[in-house]
């Protein structure tokens, strides 16, 4: 009997460890792409909603400075665990705007 409630009790204490939310929680991480051919006042709205829409993505923050190059810089918030950078560059790219890595602050 005693066994029994030990062993009842260690297979509680496992499964909420496996379902707690600390374990195997995922990186929340923020990149920059630097964007081209995005020179209308529509491509910038455009590039944040094909970003908007990639599975993962928490927020987009889509920057427009024409003196600068890519004119357009997009700051994008995301679940690592879900998407990742080739993907981001890949949705933009697909929408005819390429882009590349241009800052990685991690997460």
């Amino acid at each position: 009997m005693r066994i029994s409630f030990v062993r009842c009790v260690a297979i509680t204490v496992a499964s909420l460890a496996l379902l707690s939310p600390v374990a195997g929680y995922a990186v929340e991480r923020t990149v920059t792409l630097g964007v081209e051919n995005a020179s209308c006042a529509l491509c910038a709205p455009i590039v944040r909603s094909v970003l908007q829409r990639v599975p993962g993505v928490a927020s987009v923050d889509v920057v427009e400075n024409y003196s600068m190059s890519p004119p357009v810089s997009a700051t994008v918030v995301f679940d690592d665990d879900i998407t990742n950078v080739d993907a981001l560059i890949s949705a933009t790219t697909n929408a005819g705007y390429p882009s590349r890595l241009a800052l990685n602050t991690g997460g």
